[in-house]
């Protein structure tokens, strides 16, 4: 899975890299944004209310626009996969923030790239693993093992978190690529609104199941307002900034986000959120970055060196 050529990039609209820089700044402060959202909220409800926020807006965008919302089976299909996204990766996400600090959560996502690649060999049926990719998966996850000790060190319920977020990581990734499967002009506004009417229903169950109350004499300001970020630019912003980009770019390029994330990520949490990042978790940290970004670049690199070397000759 290459990234797209230099001619490629040339080609690209021009909102592609303003879409792309507003994903990795709102998926930066979005782990921050659950933690806050669900001080207070049950879980389901936080992430519940935040997708009927991005919905009601969406559709009035949708209402009173030329924007036209498909509705027929390619476009049922493509909502559907990305619901597998939005609600399996979402939920999980929600339920692993009282488990997890916000940092851990966004570089646990930083695993995307490698899960999105695995994926798309078998269902987008791209080329395998080079040995450079190979030795960049065993080096990220080496650097996943060494993140999972630390944050295990620190409390006995923190396993429970770390399944929940692998999981959602893995369920994100799996969308990202049936997404590509599908092949459909479609705006990117009404590709958010359709997956969140299809999103929206499964989390409304989930509250049901997990919670069905409603207090709301104990929720804080602080998270009623993380709610509403969430709503407008983690949901509706972002996911119109994501499916639009991940219209133009491949699965594996777009989950490249999340390997700029963690830094902003834990660094905002540790001075806003008063998270602790110890030796331990900023060796593995840099250890999943590494992979991540050898993953992407290595081959390039080796290429290049390996022309300029021929050149001297």
């Amino acid at each position: 899975m290459s990234s797209p050529t230099q001619a490629d990039a040339a080609q690209l609209p021009r909102l592609v890299p303003v879409s792309f820089l507003a994903v990795v700044l709102i998926w930066s402060t979005t782990p921050l944004g659950i933690v806050w959202s669900s001080e207070t909220v049950h879980p389901t409800m936080a992430v519940l209310s935040r997708m009927v926020i991005a919905l009601i807006i969406g559709s009035l965008i949708i209402l009173f626009s030329s924007i036209r919302l498909p509705w027929h089976r390619t476009a049922f299909k493509l909502y559907a996969y990305s619901a597998i996204g939005i609600v399996g990766g979402m939920l999980l996400s929600y339920f692993a923030a009282r488990y997890l600090a916000s940092g851990t959560m966004s570089l646990l996502f930083g695993l995307s790239p490698l899960v999105s690649g695995l994926l798309a060999q078998r269902l987008l049926n791209e080329p395998k693993f080079s040995p450079m990719r190979i030795m960049a998966l065993i080096l990220a996850f080496c650097g996943l093992g060494v993140v999972c000790s630390a944050k295990l060190a620190l409390g006995s319920d923190t396993w429970i978190g770390l399944v929940l977020i692998l999981c959602a990581v893995f369920l994100f990734s799996l969308s990202g690529v049936l997404i590509k499967t599908v092949e459909l002009a479609i705006h990117p506004i009404a590709s958010t609104v359709g997956a969140l009417l299809f999103s929206t229903p499964l989390f409304a169950l989930a509250w049901l199941i997990f919670d069905a109350s409603l207090p709301v004499e104990t929720w804080s300001m602080r998270s009623i307002a993380a709610i509403f970020y969430l709503g407008i630019f983690g949901s509706l912003i972002g996911f119109i900034g994501y499916f639009y980009i991940l219209q133009h770019l491949n699965a594996s390029t777009v989950a490249l986000v999340t390997l700029i994330t963690p830094v902003f990520a834990m660094a905002l949490g540790a001075m806003v959120n008063h998270e602790q990042i110890s030796q331990t978790l900023m060796i593995g940290a840099g250890l999943v970055l590494a992979g991540l970004g050898l993953f992407q670049w290595g081959d390039t690199l080796l290429a290049r060196r390996r022309a300029r070397v021929s050149s001297q000759l």
